[in-house]
């Protein structure tokens, strides 16, 4: 059994994750900030589940000002899931989301450092490369957003850790995660509530870009793959994403047959960072890691519809 430290543990991945590492006998200590990006009562429902196990603690602190360093003593491993994520709401609070993806992680790599924990794994994302996400983990990092400038350099700071500290580092960038729990700001979230509510979806651009859509479970998979492929993992970055490559016009059809509702489109023009492909290349975790994505789109948007019933 190992002892895990989960950050942003109430959020959707995170909660998820949680649960993941509780069910293979792992004891799991969970930090969360509950900023309020949105509603509090939501991520509480998240913790639920986990909250019921006799090895799980929850802090309730803050990454960039709290105190934290004897919740990481004696950890075997830390997965660095918080973070202030969403494109559009970086242009107008950079300085959130500079502190809470910068500063937050610099002092978690501090606390790392002093402790000595084996691994790191610290989550990034597929907007470090920028308006077209679809490379292997070498190609260039031009980031077309504040928030993907942000994770950039949180980026370079493990990898700063790593070279001057000997922190042990293994970066994962997650690719369009969706299913149940999805945070309340994101499309698919969206457009399955207006959906079952008979109102409209924005669609920005012209449905035509693609995502690499990644279920939460198999990104929880591959994050915990990175933890017992450690002596491999360590050092390196990968990219985990999905199986299937979609548009958005063909999930907004695929989600109309599963709800047998039609969808109410009003178009707008592209909102300023949004990437217009993305399709993960995934061998490196394939080769490495054993990751294989086994949930197919369709079934997917199945499970998530399926649960926003029940929180409608």
């Amino acid at each position: 059994m190992s002892r895990c430290l989960v950050t942003g543990a109430a959020g959707f991945i995170g909660s998820h994750l949680s649960e993941a590492l509780l069910a293979k006998g792992h004891e799991v200590v969970a930090i969360d900030a509950f900023i309020p990006y949105y509603p509090r009562p939501i991520k509480e429902r998240n913790l639920e589940k986990a909250r019921a196990s006799g090895r799980y603690q929850f802090h309730e602190l803050d990454l960039r000002e709290a105190a934290f360093a004897h919740l990481v003593e004696g950890c075997d491993v830390i997965f660095h899931e918080a973070a202030m994520a969403g494109l559009m709401k970086s242009w107008s609070d950079f300085d959130l989301y500079a502190s809470c993806n910068m500063i937050a992680t610099k002092r978690l790599l501090e606390a790392a450092r002093d402790a000595k924990v084996p691994q790191v794994i610290h989550i990034s994302t597929s907007s470090v490369y920028g308006k077209e996400a679809t490379g292997p983990e070498d190609s260039p990092l031009t980031p077309f957003s504040p928030y993907g400038i942000t994770k950039v350099a949180a980026e370079n700071l493990c990898r700063a850790f790593q070279a001057n500290f000997g922190v042990p580092v293994t970066i994962l960038r997650y690719f369009s995660v969706y299913g149940p729990r999805q945070r309340p700001d994101m499309a698919y979230n969206i457009l399955i509530r207006n959906l079952f509510k008979g109102e409209s979806f924005t669609l920005y651009g012209d449905g035509e870009q693609t995502r690499s859509n990644t279920f939460v479970a198999d990104c929880v998979n591959a994050t915990i793959l990175a933890y017992e492929k450690r002596s491999a993992a360590l050092g390196e970055v990968f990219n985990i994403g999905g199986g299937e490559i979609v548009t958005l016009n063909q999930v907004i059809r695929t989600l109309e047959e599963i709800t047998g509702k039609k969808a109410r489109i009003e178009r707008k023009p592209p909102r300023p960072g949004d990437q217009k492909h993305t399709a993960a290349d995934i061998q490196k975790a394939t080769r490495i890691l054993g990751y294989r994505p086994m949930t197919r789109v369709l079934d997917g948007l199945k499970a998530q519809v399926d649960w926003e019933k029940t929180v409608l």
